[in-house]
């Protein structure tokens, strides 16, 4: 007998944040020292009473500091896109495509000379780290699928799957079609769609094809997850040898109930962290 909606909700949990959950600091590290020469050497600008003077020196003996400049207005890209009311620019900061005083223009509309002139920072290296403190806070969301990802690969191995054996890992449709001489139609939409799985595990009996996500926090992409997955869930149950499965957690269920539970009613393989403790796997 299939457990109820609410037992499911009520076994869900909160977060699978670890401590590296809320800062990569590594990875910050290692991107502010990319940069640790050039940002030295902009240092000496620091508090300068003849700042675009000095930057154009600096610039004509260092050309590589301006390398460094994007990541100051916290761009990862080398080029930066300006439209004024005259013109159109996109910078580069790896070769000077503009004159060295389209530069100077540059550094003093977007306030970076203001910023370095007049002592409201006393270390760009310092600055940078904030910076990128920032930016990596913005990959949470990444780590968080990231994580559930490596904690749903561990209870497959504990299930005794061994890779590329009888589980595989990020396989599009067409790969399992053509490794398992399986036709996935109804849910490729006559080969129109580039779905791609998280997971597969082959048995001899059966292909399930896996989804896992985690969902900390409400917005609007959960609605349409569970319709997209509810969906699959329908078209694949024509399909012989063929079964869908999908492992998702997270609080932010509870600011979508209602189309979280229109799938669980037609679908008996959705399950959470809570199902995958209770050993769910070992016994597909």
């Amino acid at each position: 007998m299939k457990r109820s909606f609410d037992d499911f909700i009520n076994t869900m949990i909160d977060c699978l944040a670890d401590y590296k959950y809320y800062v990569d600091f590594d990875k910050v590290y290692k991107n502010v020292d990319k940069y640790k020469v050039e940002l030295n050497i902009l240092n000496s600008l620091i508090g300068s009473k003849n700042i675009e003077q000095e930057f154009r020196d600096l610039v004509l003996k260092y050309p590589d500091v301006l390398d460094c400049i994007p990541i100051l207005l916290a761009v990862r890209s080398k080029e930066i896109f300006v439209k004024t009311d005259i013109k159109e620019y996109l910078y580069n900061f790896e070769t000077m495509i503009y004159s060295l005083d389209e530069y100077v223009k540059f550094m003093r509309e977007t306030g970076l000379f203001d910023l370095i002139q007049n002592h409201i920072i006393n270390n760009l290296y310092d600055y940078t780290l904030g910076i990128e403190v920032g930016l990596d806070s913005n990959a949470r969301k990444n780590r968080t699928g990231d994580t559930m990802e490596s904690l749903v690969e561990s209870y497959i191995i504990s299930a005794g799957y061994k890779y590329n054996i009888d589980y595989f890992k990020e396989m599009y449709l067409s790969d399992i079609e053509k490794k398992w001489n399986v036709d996935l139609s109804n849910i490729s939409a006559n080969n129109v769609s580039t779905k791609r799985f998280d997971f597969v595990i082959k048995k001899d009996n059966c292909i399930y094809v896996i989804e896992t996500n985690f969902y900390s926090s409400s917005g609007s992409k959960l609605n349409e997850t569970a319709r997209s997955y509810k969906m699959i869930a329908l078209e694949s149950k024509d399909i012989k040898g063929v079964k869908f499965i999908w492992i998702t957690d997270g609080k932010g269920w509870k600011s979508a109930l209602h189309n979280l539970e229109e799938t669980y009613n037609v679908m008996d393989t959705l399950y959470n962290i809570n199902d995958l403790d209770s050993g769910i796997l070992e016994n597909l």
